[in-house]
């Protein structure tokens, strides 16, 4: 009898051990996936923290938080979200590819869409609609062998093509707010490099040879919620406004999260909060690297002697958008730090958070070449890099590097 009731104790207790070891590796690989979800917000949270010690009692650490940044940064969100959600995006490229008749002119059209869609909805937003598009599009097509070629030049061209505008690129947004750049100058000062890069990728989809089968028109057509679509591009206008300082961004705020609120709630969970988060994590790091003082004396001279060189190599390494955050603050001279950062988008993978949204995508395609993709986007990447650092020498003198 009591051989019977000793028997399930093991049982018991292997059952709650395979339990906590369950939970324990579910734990463990959420914690994996967000890692690899959010690498540059944990890199920044990292930065934040291990920069907490070397700062000297009584420092302010969310003194530097730019509420109008991110005020701005989540209007943006949601109204572009808006407008993806209610197929404004799809639909001006079916619009466009439909039209395509040759492979020339579509490879052309699938590189140009996100380079001026960028300039608008963000580059990463752009990259997130038509890479995908491209996907299909060149299966319908059969020529799937070009792929890796296509979805680099598309992310060089969301890259560069959103640096024309301030809401084109996190970091743009941030350097034209923060530094309260003149409109006229900002465009003036982006341009050249953005038609010397548009004129080089159509270039490259030039070289592309090839007619489309017969069956081009199963693109076919993407349907439209004009209400919907109305409605955020009204908010997108309310934005523009406020990043063109026309409007205050503060009641643009309001209007937007009512707006959500009351009409389209679904659309809270479409803001990436990840980049908000990542903003006020460098915003802190920033923060506490100026209140160290050999580090801001290093950052300060390295902005004095070489801004743009500093900028460029700074993206290769933490991501464009925080090396804006990171060097905004010890230097005035706004245009090497700009032009310093969205040409330093281009270069090794981490150097923009678009590249990596472009390979990201790509690796989910069926039968994806990785080796193939990362051979493109290292000759590419390198190529235009260098090529547009040459332009910069030409046009600012190689004592601006």
């Amino acid at each position: 009898m009591t051989t019977e009731t000793n028997l399930p104790t093991p049982g018991r207790k292997q059952t709650v051990t395979y339990i906590l070891v369950s939970m324990t590796n579910a734990f463990i690989y959420r914690i994996g996936a967000f890692v690899r979800s959010e690498a540059v917000l944990c890199i920044a949270l990292l930065c934040a923290l291990a920069s907490i010690p070397f700062v000297e009692e009584g420092h302010d650490f969310f003194s530097t938080i730019d509420m109008r940044v991110l005020a701005l940064l989540f209007c943006l969100m949601a109204a572009v979200g808006g407008l993806q959600q209610s197929g404004v995006l799809a639909h001006c490229a079916h619009a466009l590819v439909s039209r395509a008749n040759t492979m020339r002119s579509l490879y052309l059209t699938l590189v140009a869409l996100p380079f001026f869609a960028s300039m608008l909805v963000t580059n990463d937003v752009a990259l997130l609609a038509f890479v995908p598009f491209a996907i299909a599009a060149l299966t319908m097509a059969d020529s799937t062998r070009h792929l890796p070629r296509v979805i680099v030049l598309q992310a060089i061209a969301a890259n560069i093509g959103g640096m024309v505008t301030p809401m084109g690129n996190p970091q743009n947004l941030f350097l034209y707010t923060s530094l309260n750049i003149d409109t006229a100058a900002f465009f003036f000062a982006l341009i050249p490099f953005a038609s010397a890069t548009l004129v080089a990728l159509a270039a490259v989809c030039m070289c592309f040879k090839g007619s489309l089968p017969p069956t081009r028109t199963s693109f076919g057509s993407a349907t439209m919620q004009k209400k919907q679509a109305l409605g955020y591009a009204l908010l997108f206008c309310l934005c523009l406004a406020a990043v063109l300082r026309a409007l205050p961004y503060q009641a643009v705020f309001v209007i937007s999260l009512a707006t959500l609120l009351l009409f389209d709630r679904t659309a809270l969970r479409r803001i990436d909060y990840g980049l908000l988060a990542t903003f006020i994590c460098f915003f802190v790091f920033s923060g506490n690297i100026a209140a160290i003082p050999a580090l801001n004396s290093l950052l300060e001279s390295l902005m004095e002697n070489a801004p743009f060189l500093t900028s460029v190599g700074t993206s290769q390494i933490i991501s464009n958008v925080p090396a804006a955050v990171l060097l905004a603050g010890f230097t005035d001279n706004w245009q090497p730090l700009l032009l310093g950062v969205d040409l330093g988008g281009l270069g090794t993978p981490v150097a923009s958070l678009a590249s990596l949204i472009a390979l990201k995508l790509y690796m989910h395609t069926p039968n994806a070449r990785t080796a193939a993709f990362m051979r493109e986007f290292a000759v590419a990447n390198t190529v235009g890099l260098v090529g547009l650092i040459l332009l910069y020498c030409a046009i600012h003198g190689i004592a601006a590097l």
